[in-house]
């Protein structure tokens, strides 16, 4: 019998039904906030333990660290909710033969869609003039003026699923589209919808900076006080990527000295952020609470594909969204030790 271990955070029901259809798994469910003595042997005994990519949302001791992976023997497979992995030391895994699995793409449709939504709610004012009109009587249409997006020029950093689908919705708004991602030649690029540059001319061409890279060692705090003041003055800073990438303390002085025009922030340090936070007393900073994937179809989908592809792990197969491949070969070898007769 194969085990799969995960919280009771909320997660779309197609998940749970496709475990019960296969016979030789079955899925355990642990309360995050209840007694660590009932989650303790349900993890000890995992094969597979799906863990939420949302860092505030699960308590830290349920993140897959070193010392998680010390008291899971059995663990083969470490699997993501999300795109992210936030809560995943992936070098430990690594080190323990244990392969990482994301489910980069499922919620792609979803982040294009809002990270429009906050350039447009940045760019023609509209979250100011909802404000305004909840507030006051007697200001001017030109007062909230905003401007077109078609015919600016877009920077995308990390141009993979998500940014993929925002280059091609920028063709349909008319705009110029340019990308940098260090994992892709110029010619993928290309391929993409977008003309390659580097990440130091993208700053200082782009109307609209959106970012769209994993954090990881060589992203944080990527958009610090330096690259902000490399944009372009009266541009704007969109991210539905991952807080910690951009440093909120050199956007908030960034746009206090009034070099940016807006910025749409879908994640945050700290999720959700205190409601004194600087950023949120900005009528130009469009504010979401790290949403942007989070709609009924991308949840769904998200669910869906994970499920499946813990189940093509289980049946020994390669997954397709495999982060550590370096840890594939230990991975074989612990999974016909382990599974014994499923292996065969």
């Amino acid at each position: 019998m194969m085990r799969v271990v995960r919280s009771d955070l909320w997660i779309d029901p197609v998940f749970n039904e496709l475990f019960r259809e296969r016979e030789g798994v079955t899925l355990d469910v642990f309360a995050r906030h209840g007694p660590e003595d009932a989650a303790w042997p349900l993890l000890q005994r995992a094969h597979v333990y799906h863990v939420s990519a949302a860092k505030d949302e699960l308590p830290r001791r349920w993140h897959v660290t070193e010392d998680l992976l010390q008291r899971c023997p059995n663990l083969l497979c470490v699997s993501s909710s999300g795109a992210g992995y936030d809560t995943i030391d992936v070098p430990a895994c690594t080190r323990a033969g244990i392969i990482v699995v994301n489910q980069a793409g499922g919620n792609a449709a979803s982040v294009a869609e809002q990270t429009f939504g906050l350039m447009l709610g940045v760019s023609r004012r509209m979250l100011e003039c909802d404000r305004r009109m909840r507030r006051e009587l007697g200001f001017s249409r030109e007062a909230v003026m905003g401007h077109e997006i078609r015919g600016k020029t877009l920077g995308i950093v990390g141009i993979g699923h998500a940014g993929t689908r925002v280059a091609a919705l920028a063709g349909a708004f008319g705009m110029e589209v340019i990308a940098t991602d260090p994992l892709l030649d110029p010619a993928e690029i290309m391929r993409r919808g977008a003309r390659p540059v580097p990440f130091e001319q993208l700053l200082a061409q782009s109307d609209v900076v959106s970012l769209h890279c994993p954090r990881d060692a060589s992203t944080l705090k990527m958009m610090n006080a330096g690259a902000f003041a490399r944009m372009k003055p009266g541009a704007i800073f969109i991210t539905t990527a991952r807080g910690g990438i951009h440093d909120e303390v050199a956007l908030e002085a960034a746009l206090a000295s009034g070099h940016l025009a807006g910025a749409g922030l879908d994640v945050w340090d700290r999720e959700p952020p205190p409601l004194d936070h600087p950023l949120l007393q900005r009528d130009n900073v469009y504010a979401t609470y790290h949403t942007a994937g989070v709609t009924h179809e991308a949840r769904r989908n998200v669910a869906a594909i994970s499920a499946e592809q813990i189940l093509h792990v289980l049946g020994g197969g390669q997954p397709p969204r495999l982060l550590n491949p370096q840890a594939w070969p230990a991975f074989q070898e612990r999974f016909a030790a382990l599974a014994g007769p499923l292996a065969r």
